[in-house]
Parts: structure tokens; C-alpha cells; sequence
């Protein structure tokens, strides 16, 4: 297939891809560097990895073979809950890049909430990282409405994205608003709802309609949204190269609003009790 490369989405002043390849839960290192070096191959510019997820240095191994230029690509990782202490936050960011094998990443992100460590000395530690030219952009993830307030209140530097999951089938229209409200992107994390939007009858009638697949309708359905990202995971080729072929359509107002109505399914796929915060509804 020819390359297909994503539109961007900006924020102060910075172009992220609106489709990134997710890499949490991803395969046997054999098959993982092949599958980052497709992503990339199929045009996708934007890889999210993690250092919860285990896949740096796969994302590292597949961009050095992929040949293309360091500026072309946007790289997001994260620093986990366990390393919310300053001190520990940036050894973190530091592991991080070793094990990319990169001098900096696009995008830094605090994965998760920490209630026992005060938010500023992680938000300290984050901004300290931008200041330093670790990350070129910063931000949070699995931020309540509540916790980004304090958030864009306490941190020394601007913030780029919230990533949160969101989904045809959960609806996020109060958290969404804050963050634009603030002047954050939305990222999406689980896009499809582990495969659940997929299987719906509204959308597998829509996607008949384009001769599209469920799964590009769900996720045109988000990128066809103002200011909103998605990273979905894909463990084959063919799911790679489904993913991102998402701009050669568009969705009718009445197709998007049909699409809409199911977030009443108020289904959340990714809620681990060990470190969910109290999580906002509608």
C-alpha cells in the first residue's frame, strides 16, 4: 500500500499525527520490531509506547530500521505512577530514552494519577524535563476533570494532551470540554473498546455503507472530531494498514450522531482498581 500519513492536530504551537500506533500489551520481541517498522513503513508517524508497557526499546529497534529521519517522527512515552518522586521521575525519563536509543521524545506524559505523592512535585519533575530538551512536549494521562484543573493550574509549563480512553461507547463530552477549555488535545487510548464498538450494529451498517470496515468507521468517528488523536493497537500487518486509512471518507452529520448515541453504553475497558481515579461521568 502507498504510505498514508495522517493529518495533524495542534497545540501551542506544536503538530502531533492524529493517528499514532499504540504499542501497550504488544507481542514477542521477534515479531515486535517488524510490526513498528510496518507501522511506520504504512506512513504512520506517531508511535505511543510506554515505560509500563515494555515496548521502548522495540519502538527504538523499529525506527532506527525504518530509515526515516528522527524529525519526521513524533514519539510519545510516559513515566509510570511508581516513579511520581521527583527524583525517581527522572530516572525514569532518563531509562526512557537509553532505551529508545533517542536524545528526546515529541511527547512526556504522566501516565497515571499518583495520590500519594503531591501533584506539583510531579508536575515539577515533568516540566523540568521539557526545560531540560527531554521532551519536547508534555502532558497527562488518566486525568479526571478535577486533577487537570489543578493540573494546568500547577504546572510550571504548558500542557499538550490529556490521553484518556474514550470510545463510541463511553461518553467523555464534560471531561472533553475541559480539556479544551485548557487547550489540550485529546488522545485516545483503546479507540475500539477492545473490539466492542466493532461488533455494534449501528456502525457495522455504516461501515456497509462507505465499504469501510467497523473498525474505520469507530475510528473516523473520533479523528473527524476537532482536537482529537487516537493510538490503536495492532499485532498484524493488515490491522496496521486498516488503521490508519481513515481520510479518503467523511462521516454525515447523521452518521456521527447515530455513532454518538451508543457512548449511553457507558462501557470502560481499562479501569485497573490499583490505580483508577475517582473517574468522572458523561
Amino acid at each position: 500500500m502507498s504510505p498514508v500519513i495522517a493529518p495533524t492536530i495542534s497545540a501551542h504551537g506544536a503538530a502531533m499525527p492524529a493517528v499514532g500506533y499504540g504499542t501497550m500489551l504488544f507481542p514477542e520481541p521477534e515479531r515486535a520490531v517488524g510490526l513498528v517498522q510496518h507501522a511506520l513503513a504504512c506512513g504512520y508517524r506517531h508511535i505511543d509506547t510506554a515505560r509500563k508497557y515494555g515496548s521502548e526499546q522495540w519502538v527504538g529497534e523499529g525506527i532506527r530500521a525504518s530509515g526515516l529521519p528522527r524529525t519526521d517522527l513524533w514519539v510519545t512515552t510516559k513515566v509510570t505512577e511508581e516513579n511520581a518522586k521527583a527524583d525517581d521521575f527522572a530516572r525514569s525519563v532518563e531509562t526512557s530514552l537509553e532505551t529508545l536509543g533517542l536524545d528526546y521524545v515529541d511527547l512526556l506524559l504522566i501516565h497515571w494519577p499518583q495520590p500519594r505523592v503531591p501533584l506539583e512535585e510531579t508536575l515539577g519533575a515533568l516540566a523540568r524535563a521539557k526545560r531540560d530538551g527531554l521532551a519536547r512536549n508534555i502532558g497527562v494521562s488518566n486525568f479526571t476533570i478535577a486533577l487537570l484543573d489543578e493540573a494546568v493550574a500547577k504546572c510550571p509549563e504548558p500542557l499538550f494532551t490529556n490521553q484518556i480512553e474514550y470510545h463510541a461507547y463511553l461518553r467523555q463530552d464534560r471531561l472533553i470540554a475541559a480539556c479544551r477549555k485548557h487547550g489540550l488535545l485529546v488522545t485516545c487510548y483503546a479507540p475500539l473498546a477492545r473490539t466492542a464498538v466493532m461488533k455494534d450494529p449501528v456502525v457495522k451498517a455504516i461501515a456497509a455503507a462507505h465499504s469501510k470496515t467497523p473498525a474505520q468507521i469507530a475510528l473516523r468517528w473520533l479523528v473527524q472530531q476537532p482536537d482529537v488523536g487516537i493510538v490503536p493497537r495492532a499485532l498484524e500487518f493488515a490491522e496496521i494498514e486498516e488503521n490508519i486509512e481513515l481520510f479518503d471518507f467523511v462521516l454525515t452529520t447523521q452518521e456521527m450522531d447515530a455513532i454518538g448515541a451508543l457512548r449511553d453504553n457507558n462501557l470502560r475497558v481499562v479501569s485497573p482498581e490499583v490505580r483508577r481515579p475517582d473517574w468522572d461521568e458523561g
